[in-house]
């Protein structure tokens, strides 16, 4: 296996945390009490539990590099995903930085910052 590294993120539930995932193509590999693997295709998401977690004050955040930015970003609007500047779920469209990188943004129901960069 290549060297790799995963995110370890927040969950309240997780259940809707699968629940969330699912609408968006991740699938559950594991899970128990204290811990939770979600993957879609390369991706992989790691969740520990955070059941007090107020996702208006998170600071969690992470990158998912992706070949297909602008398809992921339509699955994510066809799951329902709003296009807003407040609340979570929420997306912010793509576009290009001024570092020549596009990228878009993903707050989830836990209030985790997904920047969605094209590869």
């Amino acid at each position: 296996m290549a060297d790799h590294a995963t995110p370890n993120l927040p969950a309240r539930d997780f259940s809707a945390t699968a629940d969330f995932y699912a609408r968006l193509g991740f699938q559950e590999r594991y899970r128990d009490r204290g811990w939770m693997i979600l993957e879609r295709g390369g991706l992989t998401l790691e969740f520990f539990p955070y059941p007090d977690l107020d996702p208006a004050a998170s600071s969690f955040s992470c990158c998912l590099r992706l070949d297909d930015l602008d398809g992921f970003y339509a699955l994510c609007r066809a799951a329902g995903l709003p296009e807003t500047t407040v609340g979570w779920p929420r997306l912010h469209p793509p576009r290009d930085e001024p570092s020549g990188v596009r990228v878009a943004y993903m707050i989830d129901p836990d209030g985790t910052l997904l920047r969605l960069v094209a590869n």
